[in-house]
C-alpha cells in the first residue's frame, strides 16, 4: 500500500467516528519520498488534507502535496508571530505537481513535527482536557510523559514550530494536547500514528469516566417534554426561531432533541455554562460565540415563548454587536451579521441554522459536541474557554474569511424550503427536481408515500429532500405535513399546490361522487395547503410563494370536462383571492395553466388520457402530438416545462409579480387570459 492509499484508509477511519474527530474537524499527513518527473531524482513529499474537507469522506484530490525541503525552508523567512498569517501564501510555493487542494492554516504543523505521519483531530474527550482549568496538571495526571500539554496558541506556523519543538524535546511522546484546541499525535508508520491518536483519546476518556463526577451540570430542574408533546412544540416553535434568526440574511434551520441535548437542557447549570460560550475553533466558528437560551420552562404558553424569544433575540444581537465593537481592528472584516446561530429551548430541544440544511445540521452537531466538552471538563476541574478576545481573533481571522470569498456563489434557490404536493410523479416530481437543482430544499408530498420517498432519495439525501406522505383532503395530515417540513428544515417559503386528478365525463355521466372527489382533492385541497403554509410563512415573516398548478381548462371551456373545468377554475380564483388578501405578508401567489402534458404524467396515465384521447378520437398513443399540432408553437408541453415556469415565478427576478396565471400550453389561442 502507497503512502498515499494508507494516509486516506486511516483518514477515513478515523473521520467514521465522531468520538475521534467532528465533521470537516482536523487534519492528517504523511511523508515519503516519490521520483521528481523533472529531475528523475527521489524528493521527500508531504501528503497532508487540504482545506475544507472532511477526514471521513476524504479522497486524493482532497490531499495537497507539498516539497518537504522547501516547506522547512520556510523557517528561515519565517518573520515572527505577528506576521504568521503571511506564511499561508508561501505555502503555495512549495506545492509538487499539478491539482490537489488548497493548503491548510495546519499544514506547517505536518510538515514541521519531525515524524513521518501526524493526526491532527479534535476528539471530546481531549478538548474536555484542552478545556479544563487546570488541564496542564489533568494532562500529566492522565498520560504521564507519553502527552506534553501545549499552552493555547492560535493555529499557524508558530504553532507548528512549538509542536516541533515538542516533538524533539520530548521523544518519549506520542503527541500534545493543544490548550483550547485538540490534540496532535504522531508515528514512525501509519499505524502507528493512527494507534496513538485512538490511544489519546480512549486513555482521555476513561480518566474522565473513572475520575469524573456524575452530575458536572447539576441536578435536574426541568424534565424534557414528552415526545409527542415536544415535536408538536418544535415544530410551532421553528418557524418563529427560523424568522428571528434570518434577519441578517435567509438560513435553513435544523431542529435537534438527542438525550445529550436534552439532558443539558434539563440542568439547573446549562445557562451559566452555555453563556460561555464553546472554545475549540471549529466549534464556534459554526455555532458562534455562544447561543441563545431561551429562559423560561418548558411548560410555558407558547405564545409566551415567542414573546419571549423575540426578546431574547434583540438582546442577543444587541450584544453581538457589542462582542465585534469592543474586539475588532481597523483592520478586519465587516461583522457577518449578528443573529444566533444555535438556539436552546429548555425541554424542547435545540435549533440550529445555516447557509444550507447540512450546515445547519453540522452546526447542531458542533454543539453537540461543545456539550460533551463542557460535560468532561467540568466532571474533573471547571470549564474554561479560551478568552473572548482570541475567540473574535478566530472569527474574525482575514484567513477565514478569505475562505469565505472562495466559496461558490449560492444557487438562486439556496436557503429556500419548498413543499410540492402531487410530489411522487409527472409534473410534481419535475418541479420537485428543479427546485432542488436550483439549491432549494424540498418536502416531497404525495399521498402514495412510496413514491413520494423515491423521487427524494433520487433528489439526494435528507439535507436536500425528504418525503412525506399526505393525502391533500385530510386536514389533519396537512398539518402533520407541514410540521414535518419545520422539523426537518425550520419552516416553509415555496408551496406548490399541484396534487391532482381528473374523470372525463359528459354532464350527464358525471356523477355527484365524481364531482366531489375533484372538488376534494383540487379545490379543497389546494385551499387547505394554502391555509397551512400561510400560517407557517407568516410565523416566519420571511414572505413566500404559493403557486397553484392549475390548467389551460381553467378557462378553456371544452367537451366532456365539468367537473375538472369547474375545481380548476375555483384553483385559478383561488390565486386571485390569497393574492390579493396575503400581498400585505409580503406572500405572493401565483398560478400555472399547463395543457397537454402527457408524457410523464400521472393523470394521464391513470385513465384521463384515454377518455380525453376517446373525446378527441384519436389514438392514446397520438394524444401528446394531437395537443402539440393544435398548439400555435406546434410542440409538445413536457412536466419539465411546468417546472420551468415554476422557477421563473419563484427565484426572484418576478419579485414583484402577484395573482399572475402564466399559459405553459405551447400556445393555445382559446385559452388566452383576458
Amino acid at each position: 500500500m502507497t503512502e498515499v492509499q494508507a494516509l486516506l484508509h486511516r483518514s477515513n477511519r478515523l473521520g467514521a467516528d465522531p468520538r475521534n474527530t467532528n465533521y470537516a474537524g482536523g487534519n492528517t499527513s504523511a511523508k515519503g519520498e516519490q521520483l521528481d518527473p523533472v529531475t528523475g531524482r527521489p524528493v521527500e513529499l508531504m501528503w497532508v488534507k487540504g482545506s475544507g474537507g472532511d477526514l471521513g469522506t476524504l479522497t486524493e484530490s482532497g490531499l495537497a502535496v507539498l516539497r518537504l525541503d522547501r516547506l522547512r525552508a520556510l523557517t528561515s523567512v519565517y518573520p515572527g508571530v505577528e506576521r504568521e498569517d503571511e506564511m499561508v501564501a508561501t505555502f503555495d510555493f512549495c506545492l509538487h505537481g499539478k491539482g490537489g487542494a488548497a493548503p491548510s492554516i495546519d499544514t506547517a504543523m505536518h510538515g514541521l513535527v519531525d515524524a513521518a505521519h501526524v493526526d491532527h483531530l479534535h476528539p471530546d474527550a481531549g478538548i474536555a482536557f484542552a478545556t479544563a482549568a487546570d488541564g496542564e496538571a489533568l494532562v500529566k495526571a492522565c498520560f504521564g510523559e507519553r502527552v506534553v500539554w501545549v499552552p493555547w496558541r492560535r493555529p499557524g506556523f508558530q504553532l507548528g514550530l512549538d509542536i516541533a519543538a515538542v516533538k524533539r524535546d520530548n521523544p518519549q511522546a506520542i503527541g500534545v494536547i493543544l490548550g483550547g484546541h485538540g490534540i496532535t499525535a504522531w508515528g514512525a508508520t501509519s499505524e502507528d500514528c493512527e494507534a496513538n491518536s485512538l490511544d489519546i483519546i480512549a486513555t482521555a476518556q476513561r480518566y474522565l469516566d473513572e475520575h469524573g463526577r456524575p452530575d458536572p451540570f447539576g441536578p435536574v430542574i426541568h424534565e424534557p417534554l414528552p415526545e409527542d408533546e415536544r415535536r408538536v412544540r418544535a415544530a410551532e416553535l421553528a418557524p418563529v426561531v427560523r424568522g428571528l434568526v434570518s434577519t441578517d440574511s435567509p438560513q435553513v434551520g435544523h431542529f435537534t432533541d438527542s438525550d445529550v441535548v436534552l439532558d443539558f437542557l434539563a440542568r439547573q447549570r446549562h445557562p451559566e455554562l452555555a453563556a460561555l460560550g464553546t472554545s475549540c475553533p471549529d466549534h464556534f466558528l459554526r455555532t458562534k460565540v455562544r447561543p441563545l437560551v431561551v429562559d423560561l420552562p418548558p411548560d410555558a404558553p407558547l405564545d409566551d415563548v415567542i414573546e419571549r424569544l423575540e426578546h431574547l433575540h434583540d438582546a442577543y444581537r444587541e450584544d453581538y454587536k457589542s462582542y465585534y465593537e469592543r474586539n475588532a481592528e481597523p483592520d478586519s472584516p465587516p461583522m457577518r451579521g449578528a443573529d444566533p446561530a444555535i438556539v436552546l429551548v429548555p425541554g424542547v430541544g435545540m435549533f440550529s441554522f445555516g447557509r444550507n440544511k447540512q450546515t445547519a445540521r453540522v452546526a447542531g452537531e458542533f454543539y453537540v459536541n461543545a456539550i460533551n466538552v463542557m460535560r468532561g471538563a467540568e466532571s474533573v476541574s471547571r470549564y474554561a474557554p479560551i478568552e473572548e478576545r482570541e475567540k473574535f481573533r478566530i472569527e474574525y481571522w482575514a484567513l477565514e474569511e478569505a475562505k469565505l470569498q472562495r466559496m461558490p456563489k449560492p444557487k438562486p434557490l439556496a436557503t429556500r424550503v419548498a413543499l410540492v404536493t402531487g410530489g411522487g410523479s409527472g409534473i410534481g416530481r419535475a418541479i420537485a427536481q428543479r427546485l432542488a437543482a436550483e439549491g432549494a430544499c424540498v418536502v416531497v408530498a404525495d399521498r402514495n408515500g412510496d413514491a413520494a420517498r423515491e423521487v427524494a432519495e433520487g433528489i439526494g439525501s435528507a439535507d436536500v429532500a425528504v418525503p412525506v406522505t399526505v393525502d391533500v383532503t385530510d386536514t389533519a395530515g396537512i398539518v402533520e405535513a407541514f410540521r414535518a417540513a419545520s422539523l426537518a428544515f425550520g419552516g416553509v417559503d415555496l408551496v406548490v399546490n399541484n396534487a391532482g386528478l381528473s374523470i372525463s365525463k359528459p354532464l350527464a355521466d358525471t356523477t355527484e361522487a365524481d364531482w366531489d372527489l375533484q372538488h376534494d382533492v383540487m379545490a379543497k385541497g389546494s385551499f387547505l395547503i394554502s391555509q397551512q403554509a400561510a400560517k407557517v410563512m407568516r410565523a416566519q415573516a420571511m414572505g413566500g410563494d404559493i403557486i397553484y398548478i392549475s390548467s389551460k381548462n381553467a378557462v378553456f371551456a371544452g367537451p366532456n370536462n365539468v367537473a375538472y373545468g369547474a375545481a380548476k377554475a375555483d384553483q385559478a380564483h383561488q390565486v386571485r383571492l390569497l393574492a390579493a388578501e396575503l400581498g400585505e405578508d409580503g406572500i405572493r401567489v401565483n398560478g400555472i395553466n399547463p395543457d397537454g402534458v402527457v408524457r410523464g404524467s400521472g393523470i394521464f396515465a391513470g385513465g384521463w388520457g384515454a377518455q380525453r384521447a376517446a373525446v378527441y378520437g384519436v389514438p392514446e398513443e397520438k394524444l401528446g402530438e394531437f395537443y402539440a399540432q393544435r398548439t400555435l408553437l406546434k410542440r409538445e408541453v413536457l412536466p419539465e416545462h411546468v417546472a420551468a415556469a415554476v422557477f421563473v415565478l419563484t427565484a426572484g427576478d418576478l419579485s414583484l409579480t402577484t395573482g399572475l396565471h402564466v399559459p405553459v400550453d405551447a400556445g393555445v389561442a382559446a385559452a388566452f387570459l383576458r
